[in-house]
């Protein structure tokens, strides 16, 4: 009888595979769970692209010996990430770095985020590597990609080439598009949001929203996780709003830019805000006043002490209009000093201040007063603590600049009177309130004339007959339209303009302040200084060609029912004439 004896042999490699995957999870949750407890923030690097000079930063022998790494440097913030932060030879190394005068951001990871970083050296040595798996916004590509997009249409086109490009840089070249298309069209804010569909990104030029492309949910994530870095947010927050801002070089200048993320219930979404120095024109010629506002205003700005306020809703231009004021009474012996939420452009020769946890406006201005200032400018007066040094610094010789959130210059002084502010004060500290939005620009390559309506006839008729200095109505008007051209990226629209108007503080007005403070009272009282409203500003800047009608009404509410009947009474939703609802003031709000 024959007998075979079988051996069975199994395969361990796949069992192994699987145990090793389970002790990087462990690893991973033990980590996230400890970082906490420590005073530490988690961070998982597998994944993630790496920044170069951030890897540059500690020596590859050093790095492995600590059990450290460096992921992520801007300016002087050096963000490491640490198996044991209270290793001492971790301490030792970042001690070390301290001394380099490197402002440390430490986070905790697993031995497996640090295997994973630490092969990023190879990049960072080899004289052939090339850009894979680190994140830089290279110069070069942004200058080329800047010239390449001409319209907005360029954007997803280039996009679709990048989705076929190597994953490893992907995020990169998706973000250095993004970036490059917002200065390329002029952009202000972009903005990247979460949608059932996917991802959109928005751009806001002229002050107007436009769609962009769509972007891959295979990036979303990573790419806001990199923008959070870059930003000093903190990565596993998700939960709860953040702000921060970073820099980035064009070759010909830095371009700053504001972050800002807020959780949402398909994810978190990021408008980052470009404030670009190239753009930035802060003078009284280049915001067009027109004649009568302007010379008004020189008036109170030649004044060595008293309040100048400007009105308005968020992105009306008040910080542009506030710094061209700066820039107006800037002048060798005159100390100027802000405060502001944030500094958005740096001014030359003036002491800029910025407001955080410690720092408010109001413990910030009673600072500024001990430093012996001429000019004050303070970003935003919000309440009454700000309102009330505000005005005792106005009476005691400074010339002191602000803005208020409100519909129109004559709503300046009851919002003040509801802050706490007694109206019998005012006279001897406001010197002017201002009002302002801003309307888009008809492009000159491509803007069309038409004939106006007979309803718009009629509306320009009615505005121009009370306007303190008319503008000649011909009897058969011509307006033009936005046609678009690749000028003006097929918008029909290229730059913004400012509609002003604008409240002297006269014996007249501080009368009815004191007596009667409603609006109409005031603007009835301020009638005689002959200074435009926004709305008579806005109608005759239609007429002189530089927008349009439908843009105006964008803005500001155009009252044609008084128009087709004079008898009825004012309405209060019509700017410069009453009170503005909150309705109408949060229309115009996006």
């Amino acid at each position: 009888m024959l007998s075979f004896a079988y051996m069975v042999t199994f395969d361990d490699s796949r069992s192994d595979t699987r145990i090793a995957d389970l002790r990087a999870r462990e690893e991973e949750q033990v980590i996230q769970m400890t970082a906490p407890k420590l005073g530490f923030e988690y961070i998982n690097l597998q994944g993630y692209t790496i920044n170069p000079e951030a890897i540059a930063a500690i020596p590859e022998e050093k790095a492995k010996e600590a059990e450290i790494v460096g992921f992520e440097l801007h300016r002087n913030t050096l963000s490491v990430a640490a198996k044991n932060p209270s290793n001492p030879k971790t301490q030792a190394l970042l001690q070390t770095l301290e001394g380099r005068r490197y402002t440390l951001l430490v986070y905790m990871c697993s031995q497996a985020s640090l295997e994973y970083a630490w092969k990023r050296y190879a990049d960072v040595t080899s004289s052939t590597a090339e850009k894979k798996g680190v994140f830089e916004i290279s110069a070069a590509d942004i200058q080329r990609l800047t010239t390449e997009i001409k319209q907005v249409e360029d954007v997803p086109r280039i996009l679709m080439d990048i989705r076929t490009a190597n994953k490893s840089r992907r995020i990169s070249e998706t973000l250095e598009l993004i970036f490059a298309g917002g200065l390329a069209l002029g952009a202000s804010d972009i903005h990247i949001e979460p949608e059932d569909s996917g991802i959109r990104l928005r751009y806001r030029f002229d002050g107007v929203l436009h769609d962009v492309a769509d972007l891959e949910s295979y990036i979303f994530n990573r790419m806001i996780s990199r923008l959070k870095l870059l930003s000093g947010m903190v990565l596993n927050s998700r939960a709860e709003a953040q702000d921060g801002r970073f820099t980035f070089n064009t070759g010909e200048r830095e371009v700053e830019v504001r972050s800002s993320v807020i959780p949402g219930a398909l994810g978190e979404s990021i408008v980052m805000r470009l404030l670009d120095p190239t753009v930035a024109s802060f003078s009284l010629d280049r915001i067009k006043l027109n004649k009568h506002i302007e010379a008004a205003l020189l008036r109170e700005l030649k004044k060595p002490n008293g309040l100048v306020i400007t009105t308005g809703p968020t992105g009306s231009g008040k910080t542009t209009a506030l710094y061209a004021y700066l820039q107006q009474v800037h002048h060798e012996g005159v100390k100027i000093i802000t405060i502001e939420n944030p500094v958005e452009y740096k001014l030359e020769g003036i002491v800029q201040t910025q407001t955080g946890d410690d720092y408010t406006f109001a413990s910030g201005l009673r600072a500024i007063l001990r430093q012996d200032p001429d000019v004050i400018m303070i970003g935003e007066i919000r309440d009454r603590e700000v309102a009330e040094t505000a005005i005792h610094a106005a009476q005691t010789g400074h010339l002191v600049f602000s803005t208020l959130h409100t519909n129109s210059a004559v709503g300046g002084f009851p919002r003040l009177i509801d802050l706490g502010i007694d109206p019998r004060v005012m006279g001897t500290a406001i010197n002017i309130i201002m009002g302002q939005r801003l309307v888009r620009v008809l492009c000159e390559d491509c803007k069309a004339p038409e004939a106006a309506t007979s309803e718009d006839a009629q509306l320009i008729q009615y505005i121009m007959s009370k306007h303190p200095h008319p503008v000649p109505v011909p009897p058969s008007i011509t307006l033009y339209r936005p046609v678009g051209c690749p000028v003006c990226g097929g918008t029909g629209f290229k730059g913004r303009v400012g509609i002003f108007e604008g409240i002297i503080m006269d014996e007249a007005v501080e009368e009815v302040v004191i007596r009667d403070p409603r609006e109409h009272v005031i603007l009835e009282a301020a009638r005689p200084q002959g200074i435009p409203t926004m709305l008579e500003d806005g109608i005759e800047k239609v007429l002189h060609g530089m927008t349009s009608m439908k843009e105006l009404e964008r803005v500001i509410e155009l009252p044609y029912h008084l128009a087709t009947n004079p008898t009825l009474p004012v309405q209060q939703n019509v700017p410069g004439s009453d009170i503005v609802s909150d309705d109408d003031f949060l229309k115009h709000v996006v």
